[in-house]
């Protein structure tokens, strides 16, 4: 099969069938520096149109490695800042499909400078309509940071996505540490899951089918699942935030974001009611797809997870998509690597929580200790509402901690002050008595409480005083 196929095969698989509709079919390069031919560039490289995916409209661009390698021309680039133009006017989602060897040598200045317009664009439409990246071959230098730009971008398992490529960084080797691999960038973050070409594909229509058009869309389908079943896995799953969110949801659904990168935070989308909500939520345990379990974590906020969860948030907050977040932390991770960035990161997801007017609402499942539950979606950071399992636990510090501190007494004295401050400090009672917790909960009703939640925060209004933008 050509690359020529390849490149339209994927938008045939990704498309609604019979939906695409192609522009700038007839375009080909205008630079003729180093006996480059127009016939040599049919299309220039990249095959660029519309369509719809579930019946929502969709941009798409799909670049052709059989054509100089895919490489980013002058024209390549203009195609796809013309994509972007008409999306934003449009407000519509962009989708692209990466495979190229990255700037056309034989046009230098014209092509860097077209490839610059590319980001222009992104970061135009950044927060206006969602943008997602598939990487299918290689993206390799300047062309690197265009599904950096992007929401969400996804990478093939043989694909390659780098700046520098492996072999050329000082003391590695490529069969040492392949740093473009698609498992390295799950990893680290860079892209939100590496698969098959088919299953990429799979997620990007799920993903299209949950988001909002633009941020000025709704993101809410039918639901024909039942508002008021009880939510039986959620007391054995808390663990688990993606049984938790698994069983929420309506059907079932849980689209997870990153959880290759820092698993201790889960991040993605569900529906309720057939509302698109985001999710954040702390993870003590993985299970596999056997039920039996794969890792384990401790309870506190990570640097990675953090940034993780602030970006999302921030996403959330740009199109006007709820967040639930599912609380259990006991603090901040205390290792000699951590403590370089994780301050810096908690902040960043404490600005995104307090920054964020869309409707919020915490559940604390479990533990929610002193500053790192400040962090995560607490009331006093901007909570709409804030509901607790009966067994939950919100306080500064943990009480044994705590009763050393107060007390220097006997070990009978310091096991009475402990259980007391328990008492007066760290129960959900005392917690719900100051106004700290809206509602206490058994966790089967979590769902029904959820959605009545959502409809009362439906029409929420705040406003913000006027200032260019955060500045953090």
């Amino acid at each position: 099969m050509s690359s020529s196929s390849k490149a339209r095969q994927r938008i045939t698989a990704l498309l609604d069938e019979n939906s695409f509709v192609e522009i700038g079919a007839k375009v080909t390069a205008r630079a003729t520096d180093f006996n480059l031919k127009p016939e040599q560039t049919p299309s220039d490289g990249v095959i660029t149109g519309y369509g719809v995916i579930d019946g929502n409209l969709v941009y798409v661009y799909s670049q052709d490695a059989s054509v100089l390698g895919g490489s980013v021309g002058e024209m390549h680039a203009k195609k796809i800042a013309s994509i972007y133009d008409l999306a934003i006017r449009t407000g519509a989602p962009v989708v692209g499909l990466v495979e190229s060897a990255g700037l056309r040598l034989q046009e230098g200045m014209d092509a860097l400078n077209a490839f610059g317009t590319i980001y222009a664009r992104q970061v135009k439409a950044s927060g206006l309509i969602p943008q997602i990246t598939a990487i299918f071959g290689n993206c390799g230098g300047g062309l690197a940071l265009i599904p950096a730009l992007t929401d969400f971008a996804f990478m093939a398992n043989d694909a390659k996505l780098f700046v520098n490529a492996p072999n050329t960084l000082a003391g590695n080797r490529e069969d040492k540490n392949d740093t473009a691999a698609a498992s390295v960038k799950a990893a680290c973050g860079s892209v939100d899951a590496a698969g098959t070409e088919e299953e990429i594909i799979d997620q990007i229509r799920t993903l299209v089918s949950m988001l909002p058009s633009n941020n000025e869309d709704e993101a809410v389908s039918e639901c024909t699942d039942d508002l008021n079943r009880a939510s039986e896995n959620v007391a054995a799953g808390i663990a688990d935030p993606s049984i938790v969110l698994g069983d929420i949801a309506d059907d079932g659904l849980f689209f997870e974001t990153k959880r290759a990168c820092a698993p201790e935070m889960a991040t993605g989308f569900i529906r309720l009611n057939g509302a698109t909500v985001g999710a954040v939520a702390n993870r003590s345990v993985s299970y596999d797809e056997n039920g039996e379990e794969k890792a384990s974590y401790e309870t506190v906020l990570t640097a990675s997870g953090c940034y993780k969860a602030a970006d999302f948030v921030r996403f959330c907050d740009a199109f006007e998509i709820p967040v639930i977040t599912l609380t259990n932390v006991t603090g901040f991770a205390a290792t000699e690597s951590e403590e370089k960035k994780v301050a810096d990161a908690a902040g960043k997801l404490t600005a995104a929580f307090a920054g964020a007017n869309v409707p919020k609402v915490n559940v604390i499942t479990g533990k929610a200790i002193g500053s790192a539950y400040a962090v995560m979606n607490s009331k006093a950071s901007g909570a709409d509402f804030t509901i607790a399992f009966p067994d939950a636990t919100i306080g500064m510090m943990d009480a044994k901690l705590a009763a050393h501190v107060l007390c220097t007494g006997s070990a009978q004295e310091v096991a009475e002050t402990a259980a007391k401050y328990d008492a007066l400090q760290n129960s959900i009672d005392s917690a719900a008595a100051r106004g700290y917790v809206d509602q206490i909960i058994e966790p089967e009703d979590l769902r029904k409480y959820l959605i009545g939640a959502m409809e009362v925060l439906y029409t929420k209004r705040e406003e913000f005083p006027a200032k260019k933008h955060s500045a953090k």
